[in-house]
């Protein structure tokens, strides 16, 4: 990571931290994820939670359920990573069976469904917002931005999946981390 110092957060912390965000995140928890751990309680550096995020979207799974296991262990071990997830997924699982109860019985009127289409306007609108601010800092070389511009076209035009994709791009990345350092 880029600065190791970290504040040991109480698993109260963990916990409400993390459930805040699962229950704001609406169409995706990345944006108030960042927002919390980054801007509000400064949890980590920018750099930090780059650093971090990076390796949870390299992993499978959810980029933020890895996450709350990530910074959940290095806090407080695996009780830290069993709180985070908790407060991430546990009030959002009980809010998708209501939802989806609803969903069942009232999805098909057309307020539902053009409710539906504002809030994945929105969602779209919350995620290109917190790419942006994840990238500023990682742009600051000129290499980083060649490899996202590769990788986009790669997604974009050569219909590449994700995992080929990732292939790819890991040793690139790994070669100009090791001739820049």
């Amino acid at each position: 990571m880029a600065d190791e110092t970290f504040s040991k957060l109480t698993h109260k912390e963990l916990f409400t931290g993390f459930f805040e965000a699962g229950v704001t995140g609406f169409g995706g928890v990345l944006p108030v994820a960042r927002r919390m751990i980054v801007d509000k309680r400064k949890w980590m550096t920018q750099a930090q939670f780059n650093d971090l995020f990076s390796l949870c979207q390299f992993l499978p799974g959810a980029n933020i359920v890895n996450f709350a296991f990530a910074l959940g262990v290095r806090e407080r071990g695996v009780s830290g990573a069993a709180v985070a997830i908790l407060g991430l997924l546990g009030a959002p699982m009980g809010i998708v069976l209501v939802l989806g109860a609803l969903y069942a019985r009232y999805g098909a009127m057309p307020v539902a469904r053009h409710a539906l289409a504002g809030l994945a306007a929105a969602a779209a609108g919350l995620v290109v917002g917190t790419a942006l601010k994840i990238s500023a800092p990682v742009f600051a070389r000129q290499t980083n931005i060649a490899l996202a511009v590769c990788v986009c076209a790669l997604v974009l035009f050569g219909h590449f999946s994700l995992h080929t994709t990732m292939a790819l791009a890991l040793p690139v990345s790994l070669f100009f981390a090791w001739k820049t350092e």
